[in-house]
């Protein structure tokens, strides 16, 4: 652990679920800190050597909620972003779930379905399909 971690020194967020910001360096990509999502103010940090090992790391949990690409290729924002399986990917910036306008949900365990945006009204509606044959 480089920094964090622990019960915060104000008493008024000690009887609480709170934690201080935590940074971990270092860590394996098969850890358990790593493979779990942890919805906390905890940061873990895997060096790499290149793009496609970076995407291998990415890819390499059961999770895919959110994801962020910091770069000054544009090229490179494209192709990650692409190849990242997570639900949303931000470039550059981060805010989980982003604005209402944008849908919220996670790939592989992280989630089903979407929730905002025009996708996630899909969920309350009820399509049909009626098919007629001309002749």
């Amino acid at each position: 652990m480089v920094t964090g971690g622990g019960i915060p020194d104000d008493e008024r967020l000690q009887g609480g679920f709170f934690y201080r910001p935590t940074l971990f360096d270092h860590v394996p990509p098969r850890a358990t800190i790593a493979q779990e999502e942890i919805f906390g103010p905890v940061l873990c940090v895997t060096p790499f050597r290149d793009e496609a090992e970076a995407v291998t790391l990415a890819n390499g949990t059961e999770y895919g909620l959110v994801a962020a690409v910091w770069t000054r290729d544009i090229g490179r924002a494209h192709r990650l972003a692409d190849n990242v399986r997570a639900g949303q990917v931000f470039v550059n910036t981060y805010g989980a779930a982003g604005g209402v306008e944008l849908p919220f949900g996670g790939w592989k365990r992280s989630g089903y379905g979407r929730e905002k945006g025009f996708d996630g009204m899909l969920g309350y509606t009820q399509t049909k399909t009626v098919v007629i044959g001309v002749r």
